[in-house]
Parts: structure tokens; sequence; C-alpha cells
């Protein structure tokens, strides 16, 4: 039996996927927009080989950009017809583009020209629980975002009416709500208040309710089990790590588990002068979010990091250098403490 290679690229669209097949030269064999289903994909590729050759093996190399949907179509392709598939990075695919046009051809075209040449910028495909987890996840910090919106809009209508709260009593604490809830205000204000504040409330319910389904699928993970044992971590901090760093093998260092955070120094050199230019514009930024707080809970508390701090507040750097370069140092060390021979003490 004879074997072909062929290399595909995938423009993803919702209702529609633009197709792009080549050959081992670089020659494309068909670049035509199909329906978005795995099997009106593979049926484009089988097309490549003429139906009148010797009974032919196809070994495909699949390319597609990770966005919304991407994933869901990659497990399918690769359960269903056993095929290689690989997500690219869009970001880093759209500066390698040669030209500023965009179509869907030229996008499909560059997705398996890139995969023919082994120059594909890939993109770890998460398996299903840990997408779903990053769904819980992703979920709870829109609502969090929400209240904390919801909150500002309370504090503007207080802003307004010139109302300051009783002195001693700390904001969003059972006493100040009293006195928000009880406090005389105009027709207008006394309406949006109260529907701030039934907002608040649903909100702070249904942030409750996801928090107790986010405990419920991870009660029995190995990784979140060794996470909540570090210091400084927390549910939150550790659960949002479990969801978009998933697997800490899949990082070939600790540098480059920093950098994937988004707490490296970005730089910004040029002939003889050498600087940085703040943190790399990289990572989740709810992950970066958590993670930082949890280094400001190290620099205020921990023994370990004590010696570290001072050395660089001796040297006169600010609180937030002192504060990036801890989380920079402590996920480097906690790569090394997550690697699987590691996990299985814990389990």
């Amino acid at each position: 039996m004879n074997t072909v290679t062929r290399f595909v690229g995938l423009d993803y669209h919702q209702n529609s996927i633009q197709v792009c097949v080549m050959n081992q030269e670089g020659k494309i064999l068909v670049n035509r927009k199909t329906i978005n289903d795995a099997a009106k994909v593979e049926k484009i590729i089988r097309e490549t080989v003429p139906q009148d050759s010797e009974k032919v093996a196809i070994t495909a190399k699949i390319s597609i950009e990770a966005c919304a949907g991407a994933a869901n179509l990659s497990e399918e392709l690769m359960l269903n017809t056993g095929r290689e598939v690989r997500l690219a990075h869009p970001g880093i695919v759209n500066r390698m583009k040669q030209n500023p046009d965009k179509s869907d051809k030229t996008d499909a075209y560059i997705l398996a020209d890139l995969i023919r040449i082994g120059y594909l910028p890939k993109v770890w495909l998460a398996p299903k629980e840990i997408r779903q987890l990053r769904t819980l996840v992703r979920y709870r910090a829109q609502k969090v975002k929400e209240r904390t919106k919801t909150k500002l809009r309370l504090r503007s209508i207080l802003r307004d009416v010139r109302q300051k709260a009783p002195s001693g009593v700390n904001a969003w604490t059972i006493p100040w709500m009293n006195w928000l809830r009880t406090l005389e205000l105009d027709e207008v204000n006394t309406f949006v208040r109260d529907e701030h504040l039934e907002d608040l409330e649903k909100l702070n319910q249904k942030i409750k309710e996801v928090e107790k389904q986010l405990r419920c699928i991870t009660k029995k993970d190995v990784v979140m089990k060794k996470l909540m044992s570090l210091e400084g971590i927390g549910f939150i901090t550790a659960v949002t790590m479990r969801a978009e760093i998933a697997r800490f093998d899949r990082f070939h260092s600790g540098k480059q588990l920093s950098r994937y955070c988004g707490v490296t120094p970005r730089n910004a050199s040029s002939g003889t002068k050498q600087a940085d230019a703040g943190l790399v514009r990289a990572g989740n930024s709810n992950l970066r979010i958590v993670i930082i707080q949890a280094a400001q809970r190290l620099v205020n508390s921990s023994a370990h990091w004590r010696g570290f701090v001072e050395r660089l507040r001796t040297k006169g750097k600010p609180r937030n250098v002192i504060v990036a370069s801890v989380a920079n140092r402590w996920l480097r060390r906690l790569y090394h403490e997550m690697q699987p021979e590691q996990l299985a003490i814990v389990a």
C-alpha cells in the first residue's frame, strides 16, 4: 500500500471552514470552503488522491488557528479520523504573513504551508475536562468584574449626594451595608441604590454557586491538592492556575512557565542600551492577577522570601517591581515542585 502525505490548513469560522490541502512539494491541491463539519474536512482531504489510483493511505497533518470552537473541532478530527491536528498561535501566525491582505484562502494557505515546513507556532490543545474547568473559572471572573462595576456605581451615588460612612466603618462590611441600605436619599437615588443592591446580592449568590461547582469538580484533583498545600495559595488562586496552566510538565522550563503567565520582564535593549519595559504582554489576564496577588501575600508574610525582598528594597526597587520579581522566581521554583514525579508523592 502506497502512502501519501498531505498538509492541511483550516481557517475556522462558526458556520464554515476554508480548507487548503498541500502536498510535500508545497503545491496547492485544493483550497475551498466547506461547512463546519469534521466529516466534510476529511472528505476534501481524501479527494486529493485520484480515485483511479491503487489503494493509498493518506497521512495528514492538520493546522488550525486557536479560537473559540477550534479545540472542539480538533478533538473531533483526532477522535473520528485519527489525524494529527495542531492548534496554531493566531498572534504569531498573523505576524508571519508576507502581505497585509487578508482572506480566508490566504489564511488557510499560510497555515498549511507553516505546518509543511515545520514552522507552525503551536498551542497546547487542552483536554475536554480542562476546557470545562476554564469555562467555569472564566465565568466566575466575569461575575466578579460585574460585581466590581456594581460596587463602583454605588460609590458613585454616594459621591453625587456627598455622603460618607460613619467613622471607623469599613466599606462592604455588614455595618457599612446596613448603613447604605438605611441611608435617606431622594426618590431617584433611592430607586437606583436599591436596584444596585439587588444586583449585588444576586451576583454574590451566583459567585458562591460557581465556587461550589468548582470545589465539587476539583475535590479529587491531585494538582489542586498540591497547589492548596503551598504557602500563600487559596482556593481561587489554585483553581485558576489549574484551569489556565493545567499541566506544568508541558513547559520546557520554569522560565517558559513564568513567561506564559506573563510575569517575566520584557526586554527593550538596543545597541549598548540594556533595559526592561515592564512585564511581557502575554498570558491570561485572570491568571496573572491571581499570581500577582499570591506574590503580594508572599512579600507581606513569607519568611522564605524575606531576604530576597529586603535585597531589592535596599537597591531602591519600587514595590510593584519587587512583587513581580517574587512572582517570577516563585513560578520558576513551582515548576519543579509540580512535575509528575512530585505529584505522585502527594497522591
